[in-house]
């Protein structure tokens, strides 16, 4: 199940597959344990290794064709964070693609954590995330700067103003995106000022916070906001800049001291040109001074 929505295919996909490699080789690569999932075996162990060195090694060709040839190509798998990721990477895939369509362009919706994981083993490329707890293994490069911002209903008493702060928005019942990290984040602008918000409810979807919000149920936190001021459900909402909280980086993370390939480092680059001023302002929120 994991293998699948790593590779965005059906888990019987993969277990066809396998099966087909083990008519081939001749040899069981996994022990299948009822209730217990599968495990490898001493040859499929083997088979597993050399078979990661085959996949590096035709990835490394496509590397030296590109740089010998300048070119563009072969496959890019990139990493978003999952509660901004519907509102940048689409752009980014089209236009890049548009650019230089020899690349096989393979996206990846997740947590900030498995991002981390992803690049450490070399399934994700690089990745959009925020500077939350970066690795010294890792490497992080700032696009843009997303200052705080509340997300009200229309009718809360705060909707109206040019601005809030945690000092503002503790009396009121708050809705939490409980992701790990980002918890720790959203809960440090109240710790800053010796405030604990009161939580009225946790989720994990950003689409569900925005659509308690507009069920009036407490106001959120975000740092990037959606195109649109609609919740899933249709219900308005508001957005309103925070005072004295502490901003978020958004960026791209890599694997330290690696060697990138001309089709991630032509990516980098895009990145910095499609992030422009005009696409940051329409992801953050702005008040009156």
């Amino acid at each position: 199940t994991l293998a699948a929505e790593h590779l965005s295919v059906s888990a019987p996909s993969i277990s066809s597959a396998i099966s087909l490699l083990e008519a081939e080789f001749g040899l069981p690569l996994f022990v299948r344990k009822h209730a217990h999932g599968m495990a490898p075996t001493s040859g499929g162990r083997d088979l597993i290794s050399q078979a990661a060195l085959v996949l590096d090694a035709a990835r490394h060709l496509t590397t030296v064709a590109g740089r010998h040839t300048g070119t563009v190509q072969g496959a890019l798998r990139v990493g978003c964070l999952s509660t901004f990721a519907q509102i940048v990477v689409p752009q980014l895939r089209k236009t890049f693609l548009n650019a230089h369509p020899d690349v096989d362009f393979r996206q990846f919706e997740r947590r900030h954590l498995a991002l981390l994981d992803g690049l450490r083993d070399a399934s994700i490329d690089i990745a959009l995330t925020y500077d939350l707890s970066i690795p010294t293994d890792l490497e992080f490069e700032g696009l843009a700067v997303l200052p705080p911002f509340a997300i009200l209903p229309e009718t809360h008493p705060l909707a109206d103003r040019p601005s809030v702060s945690a000092s503002d928005l503790a009396p009121f019942p708050m809705i939490l995106l409980d992701l790990p990290l980002s918890a720790d984040y959203f809960l440090s602008i109240f710790d800053a000022v010796g405030l604990k918000p009161r939580i009225a409810a946790r989720t994990q979807d950003m689409a569900v916070v925005r659509s308690l919000v507009g069920n009036d149920l407490g106001y959120a936190i975000a740092n990037a906001r959606p195109l649109s001021g609609i919740a899933p459900d249709g219900k308005a909402l508001r957005f309103v800049p925070m005072t004295g909280a502490k901003p978020l980086r958004m960026g791209l993370l890599s694997a330290a001291g690696g060697e990138s390939s001309l089709t991630v480092q032509a990516f980098a680059v895009h990145c910095h040109q499609m992030l422009t001023d005009e696409v940051l302002t329409s992801l953050t929120v702005r008040g009156t001074p």
